[in-house]
């Protein structure tokens, strides 16, 4: 999940449960320490590493282990701050517990996403996917935004309520259509009907209520409160929306007789009823894109292996191929030749998010030579999220495309 979200889920525990009685330097804990654990992507930020993305985010940081740790020292740290600046501070154990919670949601929701997380580091690097949210879930963060708007729109003086409430409703309206206009531009639409209910909502939620209320106000802490048991709500529909899109791609599978090596069903903007199936079987990949609200079968797009060749073997055989392979869930490999290079691409079919024909996310790149050295090795840089080149060797480079595609399913029994 986006550390953005993060942050607003632990200032929304904060309101919640801590700020009435420990005052604002409660909710800075929350937030600092629920956006703490991405702190790893400085390594990454500084690191040579090509494979940085994948070695060294969502490790230590996420872990369940290191935790305990970050927390007392992040209390220690506070409270320090707090003396030096003349400011009011909740005792050193209530801002570890502080830290503890805020840190623990940070770990709960990245295991809730389908990148994973390595929450039982240093003792497994397996990652945990429960794959119940997308990555980035807007609607995930505006349940968590909106009560504490609503906690600011209804809050004293009641007379400057219906500015606050206008001022918060554009907010959120102007929100919604920047995220429809974002959903569109990377295929993903949904209908503006969708817009306009979304809109309606907030509006009742800002002005509506101010009417209701009859001069008794709700406190700050009940609004959050309700926003985190819409929260937990809106999770387990997500939960029970995952089983439903499994059950249709297991189905599938049954139905086809697909020996598969790993399946799941992948969530996908912006929708909790929009999901991705996808069936890693022992030739290739099977992926598709639905609707729960469609009764039809879900149809797949069978995406196969190429046959191995002793270039191919060479590529699956390096140390930061042997990374990914172990990162990636659905891996696929293909191979082309350019000029007299040879290019074996490695790609996850988790990340659908381009046309079949567009380099995917997270697609790894290695270039070999006719006898098999290493000319050029890192992610597609339009494919992946970093275009760091580890290797970069003197060559020759043809911008003509090979027509023949030869590859490898990769390591036997490697797929994950």
């Amino acid at each position: 999940m986006d550390t953005v979200t993060h942050g607003i889920v632990g200032s929304l525990f904060s309101k919640a449960y801590f700020s009435e009685r420990y005052g604002p330097v409660a909710t800075f804990a929350a937030t600092v320490g629920a956006m703490f654990p991405d702190i790893d992507v400085v390594q990454e930020i500084f690191s040579t590493d090509p494979l940085a993305v994948v070695r060294y985010h969502r490790g230590i940081t996420h872990s369940w282990f290191g935790l305990p740790a970050f927390a007392v020292l992040l209390a220690w740290l506070t409270r320090w701050l707090a003396r030096r600046l003349r400011v009011e501070s909740p005792p050193w154990a209530v801002l570890a517990l502080i830290y503890a919670v805020a840190i623990a949601s940070h770990i709960i929701l990245d295991g809730m996403t389908s990148f994973g997380t390595r929450m039982f580091t240093p003792f497994s690097q397996d990652r945990v996917a429960w794959d119940f949210l997308f990555i980035i879930d807007f609607t995930f963060t505006a349940i968590a935004l909106a009560p504490q708007f609503a906690a600011w729109v209804h809050s004293a003086p009641i007379d400057n309520a219906p500015r606050r409430a206008a001022a918060s409703w554009l907010f959120f309206s102007l929100g919604t259509l920047a995220v429809w206009g974002i959903a569109r531009g990377i295929s993903f639409p949904f209908h503006l009907r969708i817009v306009a209910v979304t809109v309606t909502i907030f509006a009742a939620l800002f002005f509506l209520l101010h009417f209701t209320e009859r001069g008794h106000p709700l406190r700050p802490s009940t609004w959050c409160r309700a926003g985190i048991y819409v929260l937990i709500a809106y999770g387990c529909l997500c939960g029970v929306a995952h089983a439903a899109a499994l059950r249709r791609v297991r189905e599938f599978a049954n139905r086809n007789h697909i020996a598969t090596e790993r399946i799941g069903a992948l969530p996908l903007p912006p929708s909790p009823l929009d999901w991705g199936g996808v069936i890693r079987s022992t030739t290739g990949v099977y992926a598709s894109r639905f609707d729960l609200r469609d009764a039809q079968e879900p149809q797949f797009v069978f995406t196969p292996d190429s046959p191995q060749t002793s270039y191919t073997a060479r590529a699956v055989g390096l140390p930061e191929v042997r990374l990914y392979w172990n990162f990636a869930r659905f891996p696929v490999v293909r191979t082309h030749t350019e000029g007299d290079l040879h290019v074996v691409e490695f790609f996850d079919q988790r990340f659908m998010t381009r046309p079949s024909d567009a380099p995917q996310p997270f697609t790894y790149r290695v270039v070999l030579d006719d006898e098999g050295n290493v000319v050029e090795e890192g992610w597609q840089s339009s494919g992946g999220v970093l275009t760091r080149i580890q290797k970069m060797l003197p060559h020759r480079k043809t911008n003509e495309p090979g027509a023949g595609s030869r590859g490898t399913r990769g390591p036997k029994g490697s797929a994950q």
